[in-house]
């Protein structure tokens, strides 16, 4: 199975001097749906005015990308057990930090779900960490990428 997946990402130069890095890093990403986002850098990283903080940017982008694949496959995961889930929110955070060459990198992903469960079969503590297991086994990306991604305890 082979599926391509496409972002158009569209910048122009706004800003008094490029050479001197005082430029807008402001942009979009467009995806093959029609679906336009506004993008920037993280002012963390590129101060405002040449960042937007309104926008999303790279990092935040990667953390979602990592918490809706491993929720869509935990979906999927839960439906074919047989579970009802009723609802799945994901506060996901990402934590840069330097790697052994000093290069800035997302080295860790936490993912904290809480779920809501509905119908008569309620999976176990233990049915659930086996489906965030077999999740993360499973997500397209988590297998793309060498972050470590964590799903943390979360009541249900």
């Amino acid at each position: 199975m082979s599926h391509q997946h496409k972002a158009v990402i569209d910048w122009k130069l706004s800003g008094p001097n490029f050479v001197k890095g005082r430029y807008s890093r402001e942009h979009t990403w467009t995806f093959d749906g029609g679906v336009t986002v506004a993008a920037s850098p993280s002012p963390g990283v590129v101060p405002a005015p040449w960042s937007n903080a309104a926008h999303v940017d790279p990092e935040e982008a990667f953390v979602a990308s990592i918490a809706s694949c491993h929720m869509l496959t935990f979906l999927w995961l839960a439906s074919r057990a047989g579970f009802t889930l009723a609802s799945y929110l994901d506060e996901a955070v990402g934590i840069m930090t330097k790697n052994e060459r000093g290069a800035l990198w997302i080295s860790n992903v936490t993912l904290q779900p809480q779920l809501a469960w509905s119908g008569e079969r309620i999976p176990t503590a233990e049915e659930i960490a086996a489906l965030h297991h077999r999740a993360h086994e499973e997500c397209f990306i988590a297998n793309s990428i060498k972050t470590d991604v964590r799903v943390a305890s979360v009541p249900h």
